[in-house]
């Protein structure tokens, strides 16, 4: 299976296995291995970044988290939280798929239910960040 090099400093040490024709990854998170998409390809760069870099706790990370949006049930990629409050909420597409002003106010919208005060919206080439103050998103750079 070829994937590509996402946009990360760091290396990562991905677990992964291969049933019949068919690649998984494993989540440290949720502890099992997942098929390996390119959506999860981008949330496992993440996951690993802020458990190895970032040095958060398992507990501290969320997963494919239900939440009800306007009467629908969506999921959200990835929350950080921190004290148990939600912190960073992460919203993986696959690389291919372009970062737009529609995709960053879907995150949006699904952070209105959540309240982290900052989000992350990502392919994994590229990465927009956004903390969110007096009612509005400022957008920046991380260093």
């Amino acid at each position: 299976m070829e994937l590509p090099k996402l946009n990360f400093q760091e290396t990562f040490d991905f677990k992964f296995k291969k049933d019949k024709d068919k690649f998984f990854i494993y989540d440290l998170v949720r502890k099992t291995y997942l098929l390996l998409t390119p959506e999860e390809w981008v949330r496992q760069h993440w996951v690993h970044y802020y458990l190895t870099v970032k040095s958060y706790s398992t507990s501290a990370l969320i997963t494919e988290k239900k939440i009800v949006l306007n009467g629908l049930t969506k999921r959200i990629d990835l929350l950080i939280t921190e004290k148990a409050q939600p912190k960073i909420l992460i919203e993986c597409k696959a690389p291919h798929i372009k970062l737009t002003e529609k995709t960053f106010e879907q995150t949006a919208r699904y952070n209105s239910v959540i309240g982290a005060s900052e989000i992350i919206l990502t392919n994994g080439l590229q990465h927009i960040n956004a903390y969110y103050e007096n009612g509005q998103y400022q957008f920046y750079r991380p260093e």
